[in-house]
């Protein structure tokens, strides 16, 4: 699908708005079964943003404390439940195929499999979840545009969910912190959006900036609203631009209610 023009009014531009529908970053309903083996490079925060976690609900969970320190090999759970005689492992890249592995009922870890096949999942099958933002928060102020360029790229709720927004601009030019926090991640560990930037502003939002050319921030670093946290580039994507994400609790939200408009 080609992109689609959408003439808008802004303060100091007659320019139209171009709106791309494509997006490269993952468009994946939350994981609520099986669990996650812990990689080298992974965070918490980075596990909770790809399978769309609340941080605090999946360290409560799987019993981590502040924090959240993982180790590699550590097994992340998503579902309620103890697990049983299936455990399903979910895939760090963004394709559907999910590894089943079945044992007899009773038998331990080092217990040969019996059974292993590969079930194929549709994301589509399932309604993404969005966050409902109070109107008090949306007001509450504080959050700055990531970078300057044109919105070509916005956020959707539908089946074909966009998470965020893409802003497009030139290789190299500064991305900006939208708001103060602490980096939670800093890498490329996260297949869909190049080299990404988490950062943590709350309890309750995280925002993400994904396809730069170059991270200038480290993970634990504290950042102000408006620093340059890296510069754009085309990671992850066949485009220069940014891709920009606000979760309320693990949840996407619309960045362009919590943004100033220009």
């Amino acid at each position: 699908m080609g992109t689609l023009l959408v003439g808008c009014s802004s303060s100091g531009s007659n320019s139209a708005r171009v709106v791309d529908r494509n997006s490269s970053a993952p468009k994946r309903p939350t994981v609520t079964s099986g669990q996650y083996v812990v990689k080298p490079g992974d965070t918490l925060f980075s596990i909770a943003f790809r399978y769309g976690w609340d941080y605090k609900e999946l360290a409560a969970r799987n019993g981590i404390a502040p924090p959240y320190t993982i180790r590699p090999g550590q097994p992340i759970r998503f579902s309620s439940g103890a697990s049983g005689s299936t455990t399903v492992v979910a895939s760090p890249s963004s394709s559907s195929r999910t590894t089943v592995t079945r044992r007899p009922v009773g038998a331990t870890a080092s217990t040969p499999a019996t059974t292993t096949k590969t079930v194929t999942t549709s994301s589509s099958a399932s309604t993404p979840v969005v966050a409902t933002v109070p109107a008090a928060e949306r007001a509450a102020g504080g959050w700055t545009w990531p970078a300057n360029g044109v919105l070509i790229g916005k956020f959707a709720s539908n089946g074909s969910l966009n998470k965020g927004i893409d802003i497009a601009g030139d290789l190299g030019q500064p991305v900006f912190a939208a708001a103060s926090g602490s980096v939670v991640y800093a890498g490329s560990g996260l297949r869909g959006y190049g080299e990404l930037i988490i950062i943590k502003h709350s309890d309750t939002y995280v925002s993400a900036y994904g396809h730069n050319r170059r991270l200038l921030v480290r993970e634990g670093q504290q950042v102000k609203a408006g620093q340059s946290i890296a510069e754009m580039g085309s990671t992850g994507t066949d485009r220069v631009k940014l891709h920009f994400e606000i979760r309320r609790q693990g949840k996407p939200v619309d960045p362009l209610q919590f943004l100033p408009r220009r």
